[in-house]
């Protein structure tokens, strides 16, 4: 299990190959999954920038307690979470989550649930920066709520 919390970007097909090298090593992973989270534009093409803010320590031990309870509760051979931080453009990746398991439904499940809780429950503050110049923190939506609930 790794995860890393950094500013630099990562390169998606480098970090996929490597982690399914070292799942394809690991005794009965049958799947992969993974899953990469991308800032998305504002309606119109209006955002800047999103810059996100934590606090290291906080956070590297939020993601590695959920990426444990991933392991355990989808018997995952291996898992992976990138998260960034700082100040990203649209079209830059801002996450990757990884889940490989003896069977795919496993590997679907836990890299799901891992993704709902970096959604809604990881300890990251988000504000959205426009062109115009006005800027936002991100607020929680109901729905992102929802979706961590069924878990």
């Amino acid at each position: 299990m790794q995860v890393r919390v950094q500013q630099e970007r990562f390169d998606l097909g480098a970090e996929s190959e490597a982690f399914a090298a070292g799942a394809a090593a690991a005794a009965g992973a049958g799947g992969i999954v993974t899953f990469t989270g991308v800032v998305r534009d504002a309606e119109g093409g209006g955002l800047a920038a999103m810059e996100i803010e934590h606090y290291p320590a906080m956070t590297q031990k939020a993601l590695e307690q959920i990426s444990s309870e991933a392991m355990q509760r989808w018997s995952l051979a291996d898992a992976l979470v990138i998260h960034r931080y700082g100040r990203l453009v649209p079209g830059e990746k801002i996450m990757m989550v990884a889940a490989a398991a003896r069977h795919r439904k496993d590997a679907f499940e836990a890299a799901e649930f891992l993704m709902d809780y970096l959604k809604s429950r990881a300890p990251f503050w988000k504000k959205e920066i426009l062109h115009s110049g006005a800027a936002d923190w991100v607020q929680a939506k109901t729905s992102d709520e929802d979706a961590l609930e069924r878990w």
